[in-house]
C-alpha cells in the first residue's frame, strides 16, 4: 500500500480531532494544560480548505493545518499517528512544497517554548526562530523557513 497525503474530508473531522488529541496528550503535564491543537476545530478547518491528512489503506496516519496568510504559509499544526515512522517529514516537506505551489517564499510555524524536541526538529529542518511571544496564554516560539 502506499502512503499519500490529500485533503481532509467533512466526516473525518472527528478522526483528526481524536488523533491530536492523541499525538499531542504527552504534552500536557509539562504545559499544565492542552495544548492548543487540542481544541481546535477541525471541522472549520476542513471547510476552510486548511486539513489534510496522510493516509494508508484508509487509515488516517497524520495531518497537517495549513493556513495561507500575509506572511507567507503557516503551517498551523503537524501530527502523526505513531511517531518515529516518517509521517511527520513527509508531511513537513508536502507543506513546503504545497507553501511554494501557492507562491508563498516562506513557511512559518510557532511551537510551545517547552516542546524543546519540536524546536529542536525545526531547526534541524531548516527552520530559524523569528521571535518568542505570549499568545493567547501560551509561550510561543516563531520559526521561518524561507522556501
Amino acid at each position: 500500500m502506499t502512503r499519500h497525503i490529500r485533503p481532509a474530508l467533512p466526516h473525518e473531522a472527528p478522526a483528526l480531532a481524536a488523533l491530536v488529541r492523541a499525538a499531542y496528550a504527552h504534552y500536557v503535564p509539562r504545559l499544565g494544560r492542552e495544548p492548543g491543537p487540542m481544541g481546535d476545530d477541525y471541522a472549520a478547518r476542513i471547510a476552510a480548505g486548511q486539513g489534510w491528512v496522510m493516509e494508508e489503506a484508509g487509515a488516517i496516519l497524520g495531518l497537517l493545518v495549513l493556513e495561507d496568510t500575509a506572511e507567507g504559509m503557516l503551517l498551523d499544526n503537524i501530527a502523526a499517528a505513531a511517531p518515529g515512522q516518517g509521517v511527520g517529514r513527509r508531511l513537513m516537506a508536502f507543506a513546503e512544497q504545497e507553501a511554494r505551489r501557492r507562491g508563498h517564499g516562506r513557511i512559518w510555524l510557532y511551537t510551545h517554548a517547552r516542546m524543546v524536541e519540536n524546536i529542536a526538529l525545526y531547526t534541524r529542518l531548516g527552520y530559524a526562530e523569528t521571535h518568542r511571544a505570549m499568545q493567547d496564554g501560551y509561550d510561543r516560539v516563531f520559526m521561518a523557513k524561507a522556501l
